[in-house]
């Protein structure tokens, strides 16, 4: 793939509930020491993740159609989509899909919106 997803960002109101919602949920942790322009960004406030040391790289795509509403999304891989389901709520986020599986049953997905309503969703097993 000649132009690959290289990074995201969660952009909130409450930037420090979000960092710790994503913590408690996947273990993220953050380097808020390094500085970003502030039309992204309060100073301090922007919490940098990095790849885990040969992890996986990010992959992408496109689809949709007619009655399907426009998006963008990043799917996070979990052992359990229902676990991860359950925790996203229990944490203070909301289901909105799943878990569902691709119709090999080779991948289940979910997604839920987390407690400031952004749009995300968790890719792996039942």
């Amino acid at each position: 793939m000649e132009h690959a997803v290289v990074h995201f960002e969660i952009i909130g109101r409450d930037p420090r509930r979000l960092r710790h919602y994503y913590a408690e949920l996947f273990g993220w942790s953050y380097d808020t020491g390094h500085p970003v322009a502030p039309e992204i960004s309060e100073p301090g406030e922007y919490g940098f993740m990095t790849p885990a040391q040969g992890g996986p790289v990010v992959a992408g795509g496109i689809a949709g159609g007619p009655g399907y509403a426009g998006h963008v999304i990043v799917y996070v891989g979990v052992p359990d989509v229902e676990v991860a389901l359950t925790r996203a709520a229990a944490l203070g986020g909301t289901r909105v899909l799943g878990p569902v599986a691709r119709p090999d049953g080779q991948l289940v997905i979910g997604h839920f919106r987390d407690p400031e309503g952004h749009l995300m969703g968790v890719a792996g097993s039942r």
